[in-house]
């Protein structure tokens, strides 16, 4: 039985992991900024009857961090898998963020996977194991219009991760990455657009151009179960070796792919070939 902390389980994919790696019989924490909105997570377990312990983390505080790990030590003895699952999504043209907003995203999706790491790894460190699995995204290989800031935070976890991997390999701590294309989650609806991404922007008949034509991309359909990315991120904790990155979805299979083969030209020209979106 492992012990492993999750941040960001009041929904989506935080909550399903949560449950599907309290189905396999780890001593799961599922932490949460605001444990008010826990309802839902315990309902499911409950109904499950699995046990799921909930953690007070607010990742965007040290100290909230630092809380959240010694409280899971002192209950558990170790931290075996820490899943990095924190986010938030954004959507809009750079031109038309302000610098608060990018600040904001960054700290969300880069520095407090920082924080939490600083708070774990002395443990892992310690105990000689551990695997660290942070939650990117298809943007963080492949940016897209109208979503550079969010690719950009994505991109920023995915070189801190791999920095990380050969850091830690020598304690015995292992680092993995999951990369979700298009699921359905709250995350996906909840996007928020840059404050000044609105109908006075010059960007709004081009972004809507593009939406309509990223229907076109491969692997589009609608988005998936988010279970899916559950059951990945549980296969790669309990997995004897471990990926270093794992795609999710068929979406992120398909583009990542291409993306990995062709030359930054051809890869160009597919995709405006495929999109159409611009003369």
């Amino acid at each position: 039985m492992a012990v492993v902390l999750i941040t960001g389980c009041s929904s989506g994919f935080g909550k399903l992991a949560a449950l599907e790696f309290a189905r396999r019989g780890d001593n799961v924490f599922a932490s949460m900024r605001n444990t008010v909105k826990a309802g839902e997570l315990q309902e499911a377990a409950k109904a499950e009857k699995l046990e799921v312990n909930v953690v007070e983390l607010d990742v965007t505080k040290t100290e909230s961090a630092n809380r959240a790990v010694e409280d899971v030590l002192a209950r558990a003895g170790r931290i075996d898998t820490l899943v990095n699952n924190a986010g938030i999504g954004t959507h809009g043209p750079v031109e038309d963020y302000d610098d608060d907003e990018v600040e904001a995203n960054f700290d969300t999706n880069l520095l407090c996977v920082i924080r939490v790491t600083h708070a774990a790894l002395p443990a892992m460190r310690q105990q000689g194991s551990g695997h660290i699995i942070n939650v990117s995204s298809l943007a963080g290989r492949v940016s897209s219009p109208f979503g550079g800031v969010y690719s950009a935070s994505k991109h920023a976890l995915e070189a801190l991760s791999d920095a990380l991997y050969y850091e830690l390999h020598p304690f015995g701590v292992r680092v993995s990455i999951v990369e979700p294309g298009g699921f359905e989650t709250e995350f996906s609806r909840n996007h928020g657009a840059a404050r000044r991404f609105n109908e006075g922007s010059p960007y709004v008949q081009l972004e809507r151009r593009f939406a309509d034509a990223s229907s076109r991309l491969p692997g589009a359909g609608g988005p998936a179960d988010p279970q899916i990315v559950a059951n990945i991120i549980a296969d790669a904790a309990h997995a004897a070796e471990p990926k270093r990155r794992y795609l999710a979805g068929r979406d992120a299979e398909i583009i990542a792919g291409l993306h990995k083969q062709a030359s930054d030209e051809d890869f160009e020209k597919a995709m405006r070939t495929t999109l159409d979106f611009w003369d």
